[in-house]
C-alpha cells in the first residue's frame, strides 16, 4: 500500500544540517537537485507532499514555491500535533503517512507513522527507530532515496521512472 501523504523534514534531511552565514547575517542553505525528483515521482502519483521544519526561514518557503509544494509548514515545534490536523483534513491515519526527519524532534513523528525513514548521517538512535534508514546523507539527495524506497518496496518505481522519461515529470 502507498502513503497517502509523505512528510518531510528540510534540515539535515534535504539539507546537510549546516547553516551558512555571510558577513552580513544572511542565512543560506544548500539544497540537492536530486531531491526535486523525488517530487516530481509523488506528484506523478498524485500523492501529497508536506513540508515541515522547525526553522523560520524564507529560504525553505522559496524552495517550496520552486517545486510547487503547497503545504509549507515552517517555525513547526510539534510535527506530531501537525501531522495529525493534515491526517483530520485528509481523511486519513497517521499509519497511512510517510515520514523522513533525522533527529530528535523527529522522533515523535517517525514513531508514529506508517513508513518512517532517516538519511544515513542521522544519530544511530534514530536509524534505530526508522522503518527505511537511508544509505545517503542528508542535502545529497535523501528524500529521493526515501521516496525511491517506498516506490520500489510497491514494485512501481521502475513504472515511474520511465513515465517521468518521456514526457519529462
Amino acid at each position: 500500500m502507498l502513503p497517502k501523504l509523505f512528510i518531510t523534514d528540510i534540515d539535515g534531511v534535504w539539507t546537510d544540517g549546516g547553516m551558512y552565514y555571510s558577513s552580513d547575517g544572511d542565512v543560506m542553505k544548500k539544497f540537492s537537485v536530486k531531491d526535486g525528483w523525488g517530487v516530481s515521482f509523488l506528484r506523478k502519483l498524485g500523492i501529497p507532499l508536506a513540508i515541515m521544519t522547525g526553522e523560520e526561514t524564507p529560504i525553505v518557503r522559496q524552495r517550496a514555491v520552486k517545486l510547487k509544494i503547497d503545504r509549507c509548514h515552517t517555525g513547526v515545534k510539534d510535527k506530531l500535533a501537525l501531522a495529525r490536523q493534515i491526517c483530520d483534513e485528509m481523511g486519513i491515519t497517521l499509519r497511512e503517512v510517510a515520514f523522513i526527519g533525522d533527529d530528535i524532534n523527529d522522533l515523535p513523528l517517525l514513531r508514529e507513522v506508517g513508513f518512517s525513514g532517516c538519511p544515513d548521517n542521522s544519530p544511530w538512535y534514530v536509524k534505530s527507530e526508522v522503518r527505511f534508514p537511508g544509505e545517503i546523507r542528508g542535502g545529497e539527495g535523501a528524500f529521493r532515496e526515501f521516496v525511491e524506497a517506498i516506490l520500489m518496496q510497491e514494485g512501481i518505481l521502475r513504472k515511474v521512472v520511465d513515465e517521468c522519461i518521456t514526457p519529462p515529470c
